[in-house]
């Protein structure tokens, strides 16, 4: 409660909708999306929460100069990121032949880049998280070990993984961390 969160992938606004429930509609919080029809989509569903606390935030890239007011002022970054959505696949099999070769490769690009951006929203001592609902490496891991290391300031991550045949859901992929907090005065 009382904090400030970017939902940096917001989309039509479900966890968004979460997190202002869950903080009583203290703080704030900017569902930001590059699509502005996914955002059109979470007003309705806004108004019937009643949540006073979300204020959408339409971008045109990652790198949208607007985003500049947000740098360092959120307590959490949540990057709910583009994927292949492979751990769906037991709800959504044909994702087996629409996925090119090269999607999870042009994907992952997409991937570092947008953790890359919602970074520099996360203030010291702030979390940012990065989720996925696929099951490849390349998606979860990898990026989390390459932004680790281009960013040492946030620590080591903590990992969750849902697998469909262990958890009886879909598959999902965490990584949180943590922004190391500034030193002296």
């Amino acid at each position: 409660r009382g904090q400030t969160v970017v939902d940096f992938c917001a989309g039509a606004g479900g966890k968004t909708l979460a997190m202002a429930a869950a903080m009583r509609s203290t703080g704030q919080i900017y569902a930001c999306d590059v699509s502005g029809a996914r955002l059109q989509r979470l007003k309705p569903r806004l108004s019937r929460s009643g949540a006073s606390n979300v204020q959408p935030f339409g971008i045109d890239t990652e790198d949208d100069p607007k985003l500049k007011r947000l740098a360092a002022r959120a307590d959490l970054v949540l990057v709910d990121a583009p994927c292949s959505g492979t751990g769906t696949l037991r709800r959504n099999p044909e994702l087996k032949w629409r996925m090119q070769p090269t999607s999870v490769d042009e994907l992952s690009v997409v991937q570092r880049s947008i953790l890359r951006a919602a970074a520099r929203l996360v203030k010291p001592g702030g979390a940012l998280v990065y989720a996925t609902c696929s099951l490849l490496e390349r998606e979860n891991e990898a990026v989390a070990a390459a932004f680790s290391q281009a960013n040492p300031e946030f620590g080591a991550p903590v990992f969750l993984h849902l697998r469909p045949e262990i958890s009886a859901t879909d598959g999902f992929f965490a990584a949180r961390w943590i922004r190391a907090a500034k030193r002296g005065v």
